[in-house]
């Protein structure tokens, strides 16, 4: 083989293996029990009650004296070079050499350590170039009336918190995950809602209710395709009703397409790569569902066929493509693209559904507590191709971590967007003799005699006053 020839088959090995090294950073969520079958919450290292350089008290705005941990939650990163993945690891880290040396608190360090237990997405999240959103359903007094919404607003290379505001259950922002758009610079999501919740231009359409049992207003939930103004958390349904799917996923690539993966799983025999079909042959598990954004519909296919009992041709409306092959149990999951290739989704997702043959010799539940051993809901990282719908498990995720956010590092479609989640994007801003720019975690702008004790962003740094 000549030189040049070598050179050039060397070179197009390289690219291939670079093509296939992807890095994917998340938001890590507590999914499992420890080895004596207690709920294992993320553990926390003990740092103290805050003083401030005057010794004094550290106080939140309430008044009470700010206390401080370094949490396991928080924006974990973990690379899939081709043929293993890496465990996941805490990025930016925590260390507590970093927060407190020869028995002084940095206290601003202390309280962004302690800042990421509250990085907890129960009802949703997302990545937008460099930001993050997260939504948490809260229940106040065990009621579901008082329900309200925590969201919080983050710098996703600092960790840095950027606001933390607590919303009303009206504001009903509870999705199966939410997504930016780079062709319209729109973010959209599937959020659950109530036939109650549409907009009347929806529910009085009397082209779409052809009879009661279509009429989803009277309270029925389900999900609904919607924009989210990330700034206001503002939700603008466009979907005409509500689908009854358990959606677990929902992202949108590069060119614009949108997907969801449904919850699904059945009993049956798996194939060399782990995979179920049901007795038909056909792979079953997951569905992958695509979405039109302008109309909220979900594409579907007709097809001719038999009906066995009369043998007329009847037309059915199927999915463009197939199931996974990965059954999967309805808990919150994620998904994401890398920019430069729209047809390959990473799915954080279970291995199973939870079920298998249990003590009794029949095929049901499997108890949560003894899950190193009946291996349920371990956690993987799938490629799903679009075309086919086919999922391919690329490795299990160490200690079953489980992500309410994924994407690529650096290869993001809204990366460079200008995308603004909240008043603030980046706390970058350098201090000048001639800048005194403060604002609250929310991103509203104060005047100097507005400030009592508490956390504040002062020339773009959080301060502590």
């Amino acid at each position: 083989m000549k030189k040049k020839s070598l050179f050039v088959l060397l070179m197009m090995t390289a690219l291939v293996v670079s093509a296939q090294s992807v890095k994917l950073k998340g938001i890590a969520h507590d999914n499992r029990y420890k080895a004596n079958g207690e709920l294992c919450q993320m553990e926390h290292t003990w740092i103290g009650s805050l003083l401030d350089d005057n010794g004094e008290y550290v106080l939140d705005s309430k008044g009470n004296v700010v206390t401080a941990y370094i949490t396991e939650r928080g924006i974990y990163s973990m690379e899939w070079d081709g043929s293993a993945l890496s465990a996941p690891v805490k990025d930016p880290s925590v260390s507590m050499s970093d927060i407190k040396q020869n028995g002084k608190v940095d206290v601003e360090k202390a309280i962004w350590a302690t800042n990421f237990n509250l990085m907890y997405a129960n009802s949703g999240a997302c990545y937008v170039d460099g930001q993050l959103v997260t939504v948490m359903s809260r229940d106040e007094q065990s009621t579901v009336d008082e329900e309200l919404f925590a969201v919080r607003k983050w710098d996703a290379a600092t960790g840095n918190l950027l606001s933390n505001e607590i919303r009303p259950k009206s504001d009903r922002l509870e999705s199966a995950g939410m997504a930016y758009n780079p062709v319209d610079g729109k973010v959209y999501g599937l959020f659950y809602l109530t036939g109650q919740q549409l907009p009347a231009e929806i529910t009085g359409d009397p082209e779409y209710f052809t009879d009661q049992d279509d009429d989803m207003t009277d309270g029925d939930a389900g999900y609904c395709l919607c924009t989210v103004d990330l700034q206001t958390m503002t939700v603008t349904p466009i979907t005409p009703g509500l689908y009854y799917y358990n959606f677990i996923t929902f992202a949108i690539n590069s060119e614009g397409r949108a997907f969801a993966l449904t919850s699904g799983g059945a009993r049956g025999a798996e194939d060399a790569d782990g995979r179920m079909r049901d007795i038909n042959n056909n792979l079953t598990g997951a569905q992958l569902c695509e979405f039109d954004l302008a109309t909220g519909m979900m594409k579907m296919e007709a097809r001719q066929t038999t009906d066995p009992a009369t043998n007329e041709t009847i037309t059915e409306y199927v999915h463009p493509v197939g199931a996974t092959g990965y059954c999967s149990k309805y808990k919150r999951q994620s998904a994401c693209f890398a920019k430069s290739n729209p047809n390959k989704m990473y799915w954080s997702g279970y291995c199973n559904s939870g079920k298998g043959i249990n003590s009794y010799g029949s095929w049901g539940e499997l108890p949560d507590k003894e899950w190193e051993s009946n291996g349920k809901y371990d956690t993987a990282l799938y490629e799903v191709d679009i075309t086919t719908g086919i999922a391919t498990r690329l490795a299990k995720f160490d200690k079953r971590w489980i992500f309410s956010a994924l994407w690529v590092d650096g290869d993001d479609s809204s990366d460079g967007s200008g995308t603004l989640v909240t008043g603030i994007k980046e706390v970058k801003t350098a201090k000048t003799a001639d800048s005194n720019d403060i604002y609250d975690l929310q991103g509203r702008r104060l005047a100097e005699g507005q400030l009592s004790k508490g956390l504040y962003i002062i020339n773009g740094k959080k301060v502590v006053r």
